[in-house]
């Protein structure tokens, strides 16, 4: 098998698989390594794609013949135009995802995408000649060479769960950290940082009285994401819903502050401003006597649902109640 490439790709997540296929399109050779070929393209925390600022970026992609959009469209079960009623420059495409057909969209394309050659390896180390990388070392010692090698990790390098005052070891939910990977690009002196995301707890669908909610269904008709693509890939469409904290929401949090692990100092990471907690959110703004949260379909065969909106790493305890507490 080849050991030689133009171009390495570490991760098979949205940027690790973009960067790939983009480096196969332009005639590079190109291998992509990720820790299992089955969670190619997976969508790890809410499986949407677009929204505001980050519906122009899929755009651009795009246009630069990415593969995001169009697996978007095939696999977006729910499609909105947000900030609709404002100028187009502030207009932005959002989409609900299936999380299966999008997998299934983008691994299509991998494994179809001439000169791209996909391996099943966890990588530990870099290879160097001087300060120039000219390579990988995976964890059981194969040894892969490239003029170029990108690193598209995510939240493996060195990942820590915490729920509550509890962390332990993950790159994301049930797979495994980058541990070695970590320690060598920190020995090398090359800059790192640590950056925080959350996640919410997710429901199940069956027990959730969508009667008493807010239903809010997609754009009619709905918005086509891609360029080339076109309405007829869409797959059924389905509806959210929503539903708000309330004052004993906010209670039960407050009283769940001592075990955060973001207020108590355990959680040294910056996050992201766009996607605060839901503790953030009630601790930064006292005045606000609830929060809209929006409860999204996981796919069109699970009735799993992602209750967005309520992003949070407190205790398992606290959270079963702050999500008993709100309407539904």
């Amino acid at each position: 098998f080849p050991t030689r490439f133009d171009v390495i790709v570490v991760g098979g997540g949205h940027a690790g698989t973009e960067a790939a296929l983009a480096a196969a399109r332009t005639g590079c050779s190109t291998l992509l390594l990720t820790h299992s070929i089955e969670t190619l393209g997976q969508m790890s925390c809410n499986p949407s794609i677009g929204g505001i600022g980050k519906g122009h970026l899929v755009k651009e992609i795009d246009a630069l013949g990415g593969a995001m959009a169009l697996a978007t469209d095939e696999a977006g079960i729910q499609f909105r135009i947000l900030n609709a009623s404002k100028g187009p420059a502030v207009r932005a495409t959002r989409a609900q995802a299936d999380r299966l057909l999008y997998k299934q969209a983008i691994r299509s394309r991998l494994e179809n995408q001439p000169r791209l050659t996909l391996f099943q390896q966890a990588v530990d180390d870099l290879t160097f000649d001087g300060d120039r990388v000219t390579g990988v070392l995976t964890q059981i010692g194969i040894r892969f060479e490239a003029d170029a090698v990108v690193l598209t990790t995510g939240t493996f390098l060195a990942g820590l769960i915490h729920v509550g005052l509890q962390n332990y070891e993950a790159g994301r939910a049930g797979d495994p950290p980058a541990k070695a990977l970590a320690a060598r690009l920190r020995e090398r002196k090359l800059p790192v940082g640590r950056l925080k995301t959350g996640t919410p707890p997710r429901l199940d669908g069956r027990t959730i009285d969508f009667s008493v909610l807010a239903k809010q269904p997609g754009d009619d008709p709905a918005p086509v994401f891609s360029f080339v693509g076109d309405r007829a890939m869409h797959p059924e469409q389905m509806p959210c819903w929503i539903t708000h904290t309330n004052e004993r929401t906010h209670e039960i949090i407050r009283a769940g502050l001592d075990r955060s692990p973001l207020f108590t100092g355990v959680i040294k990471g910056i996050g992201p401003r766009y996607c605060p907690s839901i503790e953030d959110k009630v601790v930064r703004f006292p005045e606000r006597d609830r929060h809209q949260i929006f409860l999204e379909p996981e796919g069109l065969t699970t009735s799993e649902i992602y209750p967005n909106g309520i992003s949070t790493s407190l205790p398992f305890d606290v959270q079963l109640a702050l999500v008993r507490s709100m309407k539904g």
